[in-house]
């Protein structure tokens, strides 16, 4: 077993809405209580029957409690959704770079498409322990597929939803938020969702920022191409070298 290596305990999972299931698992004893060192990093998860680990982006991380969310889209997830509290999970950990919070500023933006607000919740967590006020925009398409609303709230006063359907909050999509629309007021941003969402934002905010592209980030290590994408400094690969980049590397053409 390597370092990086360890068996977690289920402790909850459950369902948040059709598609979205919330997973805590607690550590092993032998696991370092900074086991996941950066905000926007990833673990892979061994999936009994598929080759290829499950990459999922850390929701949070309390001293022996990861916190992940995930959407049901295949068999590998279809799974993890059946299982138990009290099964044994082999987890791969900690993956990926992780969220530059030096580069925030005082009111950092953070912006969260679908299951995509998943990693932006321990961010906003760790930046208010630094005495910043980050503005969270959410965006769903329908308050069907809603959730965390409450834990962002709870973390930081400044929450909007937006809902294409327009059945809760803002009708539309996170571009439509004043917050977002406004975003000239704001230093820097953090984003992640779908790929469409991120290029929108690519085209309506002017300051710099950070994307969390793990849509696009398949098999978690790299080897089944899905994950290639080209950015000023040549290929790079979501699953390797990422899954977060900023906004001036990355070439969108």
């Amino acid at each position: 077993m390597s370092q990086l290596e360890y068996i977690f305990t289920i402790e909850r999972n459950e369902v948040l809405n059709y598609k979205t299931r919330l997973m805590t698992l607690l550590a092993p004893a032998d696991a370092p209580a900074d086991l996941i060192q950066k905000t926007g990093q990833f673990v892979n998860l061994e999936v009994e029957g598929h080759f290829l680990r499950r990459p999922i982006s850390v929701c949070d991380w309390e001293p022996g409690r990861l916190t992940l969310l995930y959407d049901v889209v295949g068999d590998g997830t279809a799974i993890m959704s059946e299982w138990k509290p009290g099964k044994k999970v082999n987890v791969l950990a900690p993956l990926g770079n992780g969220f530059n919070l030096e580069r925030s500023g005082q009111r950092p933006l953070l912006i969260g498409g679908g299951i995509g607000i998943a990693p932006l919740y321990w961010l906003a967590k760790e930046l208010v322990k630094q005495g910043k006020e980050p503005v969270v925009v959410l965006g769903f398409n329908s308050k069907e597929e809603l959730s965390w609303e409450d834990e962002f709230r709870n973390v930081t006063p400044e929450v909007y939803v937006a809902t294409a359907a327009g059945d809760y909050g803002v009708k539309g999509f996170v571009t439509d938020v004043e917050a977002v629309r406004n975003a000239h007021e704001h230093s820097y941003y953090y984003a992640c969702g779908p790929m469409p969402m991120l290029k929108a934002l690519g085209q309506t905010i002017d300051i710099p920022g950070e994307l969390s592209l793990d849509e696009r980030m398949a098999c978690g290590f790299g080897v089944c191409m899905c994950c290639s994408l080209r950015t000023k400094d040549g290929a790079k690969r979501i699953c390797k070298d990422g899954p977060i980049f900023t906004t001036e590397e990355l070439i969108w053409k």
